[in-house]
């Protein structure tokens, strides 16, 4: 297991440095082993035999990302002392940093609301295309920042707050077993032609994964959202709060997605914006429920409200998270 200041070092890590192409990275690596299985299964079944194909996809990628990840964890915890004890806890600091991405999902949503700001709505949707898959050409600037809220509350769960669940109750070998699962489902679980059969089996263990982990970040959107709140507007902290959690409660399953639409409705609920409606995929209009209540409120204001209240969740779990670690240390 890591120790608390081990995966505070990761988190400062994550939000030093980011994602940095020049440096290998165990969620491209994987990536790669998905595109090649991917291929190698499917030159090899029935096109009605793609369901299973899918199973043995799944299991191919995520136990054997699980086990190396136990193997180079048991590695780097045996050098004793001196220079290769160091190199050892960097590296292992550095592997569960990769887990995290609140730098790169920050850093991405402000690169949207810095076109916005420019009037550059062009250039908003070029920079929002990057990180969402909804067709991004005919969207207004509202349409634009609803996608950047919706976006970053979402992520919130599968960037931050899942890797860190993981983290501390399974150490780098379950954290890794559930990148894994993420990057299946965001490669192959889509609901159209190719991958409705195929992709079924990443799908379903995405959902599994992260039903709790939303959960959890629904409930840290609501208690950072009356932290923020309570430094800006003190009289008012507490309104805005219950707003997320009762649109949390009321909005939160209907969305598509059995767990997206948690974090997504808390931040609705939070900013008072109403988020989700009909978009567009691949030039399709898919009719998604609309999420939380229009209350007349600007959607740059809530959008950069919403980032303040993803960074604040995000440092609240790493802290309870290494305090659940230090829990564990002790006992």
């Amino acid at each position: 297991m890591i120790g608390p200041f081990e995966l505070i070092a990761a988190f400062l890590l994550d939000m030093a440095i980011g994602d940095p192409r020049w440096l290998p990275h165990p969620v491209r690596l994987i990536g790669r082993a998905i595109a090649f299985l991917e291929n190698t299964i499917r030159s090899r079944i029935q096109k009605n035999h793609e369901k299973i194909g899918g199973v043995l996809l799944v299991v191919l990628i995520v136990l054997p990302a699980a086990l190396l990840a136990f193997l180079i964890r048991e590695a780097l915890l045996l050098p004793g002392r001196g220079i290769l004890a160091v190199a050892a806890a960097a590296a292992m600091v550095y592997l569960v940093a990769t887990t995290l991405a609140l730098r790169e999902l920050l850093s991405s949503a402000k690169l949207v609301l810095a076109s916005v700001k420019q009037e550059d709505l062009a250039a908003a949707r070029g920079n929002l295309a990057l990180i969402v898959g909804r067709d991004t050409q005919n969207l207004d600037e509202d349409g634009v920042l609803r996608a950047v809220i919706e976006t970053v509350s979402e992520n919130l769960s599968d960037g931050v707050i899942a890797p860190l669940f993981y983290l501390a109750i399974g150490g780098l070998p379950l954290a890794i077993a559930y990148k894994a699962i993420n990057t299946l489902d965001s490669m192959v679980g889509y609901k159209n032609e190719k991958y409705l059969s195929f992709g079924w089996a990443a799908a379903r263990l995405d959902d599994v994964a992260n039903f709790i982990p939303a959960r959890v970040t629904g409930l840290l959107i609501v208690l950072f959202t009356f932290c923020y709140f309570l430094v800006r507007k003190p009289g008012s902290a507490l309104s805005p709060a219950l707003d997320s959690f009762r649109v949390m409660r009321r909005d939160g399953r209907k969305h598509t997605s059995p767990n997206s639409g948690i974090p997504e409705a808390a931040m609705a609920g939070a900013l008072g914006v109403r988020l989700g409606g009909p978009s567009t995929y691949g030039g399709v209009l898919v009719k998604k429920p609309f999420i939380g209540d229009d209350r007349g409120g600007k959607y740059r204001d809530a959008a950069e409200q919403a980032m303040a209240i993803v960074a604040g969740a995000a440092v609240i779990a790493v802290l309870a998270s290494a305090a659940v670690l230090r829990i564990g240390v002790n006992l």
